[in-house]
This record gives C-alpha cells, structure tokens and sequence, in this order.
C-alpha cells in the first residue's frame, strides 16, 4: 500500500516506514504528524476521489529538523561592475510514515 501525499505544496509518493524530507514544519523531533492524501494504492484499487479521502490521512513521525544544500545565487550585469552574491539553505523536516488509513467505501 502506498499513497501519494501533499507537503509544503509538493506531492510525494509514501509507504509505511519511508522517511522523507519536507518543507520545514514547526514541530519537535518525536512529535506526530498528519499530511494530506491525494491518492491511495492499495493493491489492485486506486482510489483518487476528493469525497473518499476527505478522512484518509498519512500519520509521520517527526525525525529531524535539517537544513539543505547551500545555493549560491549570484547577480551580474555585464559592463557597469555591479556584483552581488547571495547564499540560501532550505530549511527540512525529516518525517518517518507511521500508517497510512484505509479507504472506506
């Protein structure tokens, strides 16, 4: 059974016992967690539909709060000497999938 969740406004594809990285959220590590479902496989049935899993959630344990690779933005125009350079490291959330609920017809 796997299910396709929304975090920090991108979808990832989750099963019981994966641990991924989110957008940061604010919450300690062995806190819980609940995040939205899109789509849940369970076996030969795909189930997509908006009203089914209004109440179907992916329970996460928190794991970490970790920072990303550093990205170096820099400004150049060409002629005028005007340089700037700037560095930025998103902030994440690692979570661990505890369960997954089931879909009930």
């Amino acid at each position: 059974m796997y299910a396709i969740v929304r975090a920090g406004g991108r979808q990832h594809k989750v099963a019981v016992g994966d641990v991924l990285e989110i957008d940061r959220i604010d919450a300690k590590p062995g806190d819980s967690v609940e995040l939205s479902t899109i789509l849940v496989v369970d076996g030969d049935a795909v189930t997509s539909d908006p009203w089914v899993l209004g109440g179907v959630k992916a329970h996460a344990e928190v794991v970490d709060q970790t920072k990303g690779e550093k990205l170096v933005i820099l400004r150049y125009k060409n002629k005028t000497g005007y340089r700037r350079r700037q560095g930025h490291r998103q902030q994440h959330t690692a979570v661990r999938i505890t369960s997954i609920d089931s879909v009930s017809k």
